[in-house]
């Protein structure tokens, strides 16, 4: 029997066992699952496929299964654990209010700690995750090299001349949406303290990120001008660096608590009176770092002192005082939910609120505008075709608003959305753009 017959049996009808070992499983967590099903029609990769065991219900069966040593914790396990966006979904339909994200985290370090115990971690993994996205100045190289690599037209040459196809598929078409990133220059610029325009309301420090920062310097900055104007005292806290995310998705918790550790650490020493970020990903993980210290009181209680601070950009903006607009953009815009800010944090309206706020702007609400882009992560390069599927369908419910813009609030959610627009032929017609920047046109 294979793990998509013993999901449904797992899942439906099926008989209460007594536990063997819940292991690094939460079996209370797990047990509040009812099995009613209504996750399904709200999970991406139930809708492509039909699977019980890619849908969360599912997932959490052989979650069980392994804990209570019924399954084991194999390759097959593996697929169907990574096969998940891991876009929380399913949590806002949960009438139980089940913590899938936290379970499916758990799920993923069971997998890597027994390919580490079977030597099956590659070097490019151990690269990417110890030795890349850890390190900030490492992170700012590898942008000045993307940089010169565009300042120099060997992008745009890769692309006409088909050089970029010998990268693997998924990168050599996502390397079309990334746009010409800030010159080492540009960077240089930065201001440890933006002043707050008028009366200081509030000093927030702001959390760069690691991608974002990369790949979305004027977007971090557009931020802080926003929250400038808004009456904050904006500080890029020093000593900071990536907030865990990607390491914690994919199994490795270790190094995600490591980097909270690092970031909490920072913050503290900042006595700042929020700590704001513009990456819907990014935020989750910063939110929830008190559920990575349930095992080491001391660290959990800063945890949650750090995280009663953390605000989306929008969260803030829309709390503070109306920002006064002084330009009009005679444009139709609609507005595409981050999957971590809409269903990882709760926040909808805030991001709405703000463009309303702009003189000539209609907004168009997206058909299931909070359904999952299909980029989750890195999940749109290593599950390519899955991912595509979804970015596609995606693409026709916003044809169908006719907006000029569309707007998101998350790196990886703009990045598809760019490749949503050259895939379905609207280069030209309508540009995708991340919120605070387009907010930042308008002032």
């Amino acid at each position: 029997m294979n793990q998509t017959d013993k999901a449904c049996d797992l899942a439906i009808g099926q008989d209460e066992v007594t536990p063997v070992t819940a292991g690094k499983f939460n079996l209370d967590e797990i047990m509040n699952c009812m099995q009613c099903g209504f996750c399904l029609p709200a999970c991406p990769t139930y809708r492509q496929t039909g699977l019980e065991s890619h849908s969360p219900r599912g997932r959490i069966a052989l979650m069980k299964g392994v804990a209570q040593a019924q399954l084991p914790a194999d390759a097959e396990f593996a697929k169907n654990m990574y096969a998940c966006l891991g876009c929380r979904a399913c949590e806002t339909a949960c009438p139980a209010g089940v913590s899938y994200g936290s379970l499916l985290e758990t799920a993923r370090e069971v997998v890597e700690d027994q390919n580490k115990k079977t030597a099956k971690h590659s070097l490019l993994r151990r690269l990417v995750f110890e030795h890349v996205f850890p390190h900030p100045n490492r992170m700012k190289a590898l942008g000045m090299v993307l940089w010169a690599v565009q300042a120099l037209g060997l992008q745009r040459l890769a692309t006409r001349t088909g050089w970029a196809r010998v990268l693997p598929r998924a990168l050599a078409e996502m390397q079309q949406a990334v746009e010409l990133v800030a010159s080492p220059f540009i960077r240089g610029k930065r201001q440890q303290r933006m002043r707050a325009e008028g009366e200081s309301l509030y000093t927030v420090g702001y959390f760069t990120g690691c991608v974002m920062d990369v790949l979305f310097f004027e977007t971090n900055q557009a931020t802080a001008r926003l929250l400038a104007k808004a009456g904050c005292e904006v500080v890029f806290v020093g000593g900071q660096t990536c907030c865990g995310a990607l390491h914690a998705h994919a199994g490795e918790k270790a190094w995600a608590v490591e980097l909270a550790k690092r970031n909490i650490e920072a913050f503290e020493q900042s006595q700042v009176d929020f700590i704001v970020n513009s990456a819907g990903g990014c935020g989750a993980a910063l939110k929830e770092y008190p559920h990575w210290f349930e095992d080491d009181p001391s660290w959990q209680k800063r945890a949650e002192a750090f995280a009663a601070k953390v605000r989306d950009a929008s969260e803030l903006l829309a709390a503070l005082p109306p920002l006064s607009f002084t330009k009009e953009l005679s444009a139709r815009v609609t507005y595409q939910d981050s999957c971590h800010l809409a269903h990882g944090q709760g926040v909808r309206g805030q991001p709405r609120q703000l463009l309303n706020l702009i003189p000539g702007v209609e907004v168009v609400e997206l058909e299931q505008a909070d359904q999952c882009c299909g980029s989750a992560g890195i999940y749109n390069i290593t599950h390519f075709d899955q991912s595509m599927e979804i970015l596609d369908a995606k693409m026709e419910a916003v044809k169908k608003t006719g907006a000029h813009f569309i707007a998101t609030s998350n790196p990886g959610c703009l990045l598809q959305m760019r490749q949503g627009i050259i895939r379905a032929g609207l280069t030209g017609k309508m540009e995708a753009v991340h919120l605070m920047e387009l907010l930042d046109r308008a002032l």
